[in-house]
């Protein structure tokens, strides 16, 4: 996995990438503001970009800005935003850049390194990974449409987990049930959602936007 790296603190900068390089991954930039990480992303077309959203020059949504650039022209390559903060104004609208290869993480939310390289490579193979505390927010300030008001209170369950990226089984995990029954409940959220089966490669992504409101 192809890897670059926009955080404008040098420490986490290179901790970042030593912690990548350390697992096999090739950190093909590591940049502290978003005209770096633009520039590198055209020159090193990476699998997927972790992306601070506040840096220079002015530290407020630069990162975040040059994220939907990035999706809008380069769609193929994922974008983890990793922040300490939650921007759901411009977040909604890199969701909508693209229905897949998506993550939003929030730093101290982070339990360990493992919990981060699943959710980056979730995101360079095209899923999303997105902190609880995220989704909740995103969520509140999406638009509701009617189709969304169809799905009982286990299938926004089941649909909140799928937003964080979470398998079925770790949601069967999660909500102690089976895989069978969590498979039901995909089911219907797709077929509520009108999401047919050709569209299977992303519907578990496409329903996740709808319910971001994106």
């Amino acid at each position: 996995m192809r890897v670059v790296i926009a955080e404008d603190a040098a420490v986490l900068r290179e901790l970042l990438a030593l912690m990548l390089t350390e697992r096999g991954h090739e950190v093909a930039a590591a940049v502290g503001d978003a005209e770096g990480l633009r520039a590198a992303v055209a020159a090193h077309r990476p699998d997927v970009g972790v992306v601070d959203i506040r840096m220079p020059p002015t530290h407020t949504d630069e990162g975040l800005r040059a994220a939907i650039d990035i999706r809008r022209e380069y769609p193929g390559t994922g974008v983890l935003l990793f922040s300490q903060y939650i921007e759901t104004k411009y977040a909604t609208r890199l969701l909508a850049e693209g229905s897949a290869g998506v993550g939003y993480l929030l730093k101290d939310r982070v339990a360990n390194v493992a919990e981060f390289t699943d959710a980056l490579t979730r995101v360079a193979a095209g899923g999303t990974a997105l902190d609880p505390e995220v989704v909740t927010q995103l969520a509140g300030a999406g638009r509701r449409g009617e189709d969304l008001e169809t799905l009982t209170a286990r299938e926004r369950e089941v649909l909140a987990l799928m937003a964080q990226g979470r398998s079925n089984a770790a949601i069967a995990q999660t909500l102690v049930v089976s895989a069978g029954t969590v498979e039901k409940h995909v089911a219907a959220v797709f077929g509520k959602f009108g999401l047919a089966a050709s569209q299977d490669g992303n519907r578990r992504v496409l329903a996740v936007l709808r319910y971001l409101g994106a």
